[in-house]
């Protein structure tokens, strides 16, 4: 099956009251892992990929690694450019295979981020590929995005439909309270997501796919496992489950999550190693690695996103 777009998994997914998940790629394993997930649960899947995995792994690779799983799956699989910093990134991955692009410019007053979108959107649509924009800014680290506590921004509400008319954008990210990165909340500090500017945007944009960035939970049994072998993430707190679950059933169509497949991985690997030191296959611990991706995101399937079945 060939790549598709954005643009019917999140139509079916508004109506359905749940989200598609957006899962970051690095290499083979990652990808492998989530697709088997996919598979083994009938769900639609998106593979981003951000500009930092394209300086690591080189695009034509990662693009070529998401049409081989597309293939082989029978999936619907949409390739999308996560976090997007420039017309010019945007326009070598619309050229160069990917399906969907976000151009990032919610670091720009407000005037300069519609006219960079709307760039970006002309270009895209003109060889069909979609296009999500960002209002607000997230705080937190993530490649090459990196918000402080003190620079980071809900979205206003009342901004969203003048953004998506000016720039014919294809969905939106907003920021209601996640963040990028496991370090998400200081100990003691209660995370909560602002349900209620997400359910005003929703009214303002009826039938408008959101998107949330930050979304992952930093499962505690991947921290606990980093922290046994060596780690130092005691206090890595992230969004609670539920609370994601109730955003799939509003507006949202699509949840990032990128922090708990590294989570995943590492523990595996670190767990793998301190067991078995004298091994030096990569196949032999990037095996389970790859099996915990695959168990993560089943479960993110499941619990999270409500997407089973949907393929």
């Amino acid at each position: 099956m060939p790549l598709v777009t954005t643009k019917k998994m999140f139509e079916d997914a508004y109506k359905g009251g749940y989200a598609v998940g957006a899962f970051n790629v690095n290499n083979m394993e990652i990808i492998q892992g989530i697709v088997q997930a996919g598979e083994k649960l009938n769900a639609p899947l998106i593979l981003q990929v951000s500009a930092g995995a394209r300086k690591y792994a080189n695009h034509v690779y990662l693009v070529k690694l998401v049409e081989a799983a597309s293939e082989t799956s029978g999936l619907p699989i949409a390739l999308h450019l996560d976090h997007g910093p420039d017309f010019e990134t945007c326009k070598s991955c619309i050229d160069g295979g990917f399906t969907s692009v976000m151009i990032d410019g919610s670091h720009f007053p407000y005037e300069e981020n519609v006219a960079l979108t709307k760039k970006v959107v002309e270009y895209a649509h003109a060889h069909g590929v979609v296009v999500e924009g960002e209002l607000g800014q997230l705080a937190g680290i993530e490649d090459d995005v990196n918000v402080s506590a003190e620079d980071a921004s809900f979205t206003k509400p009342e901004q969203v439909q003048d953004f998506v008319e000016r720039t014919g954008v294809d969905s939106l990210a907003i920021a209601i309270g996640t963040s990028h990165g496991a370090y998400k909340f200081k100990p003691g500090q209660k995370p909560q997501l602002r349900f209620d500017i997400l359910e005003e945007v929703g009214k303002r944009l009826p039938n408008f796919p959101i998107v949330l960035h930050g979304a992952s939970s930093v499962v505690p049994e991947f921290v606990h496992t980093i922290n046994k072998y060596g780690g130092a993430l005691d206090d890595a707190i992230g969004i609670p489950e539920e609370m994601l679950r109730q955003a799939a059933t509003m507006a949202v169509c699509k949840i990032n999550i990128d922090s708990d497949l590294r989570l995943a991985m590492t523990a595996a690997i670190r767990e793998y190693m301190a067991e078995n030191p004298k091994h030096f296959d990569p196949r032999q611990y990037l095996a389970p690695a790859r099996a915990a991706i695959q168990g993560m995101v089943e479960h993110k399937i499941e619990t999270v996103l409500g997407c089973a079945g949907k393929a």
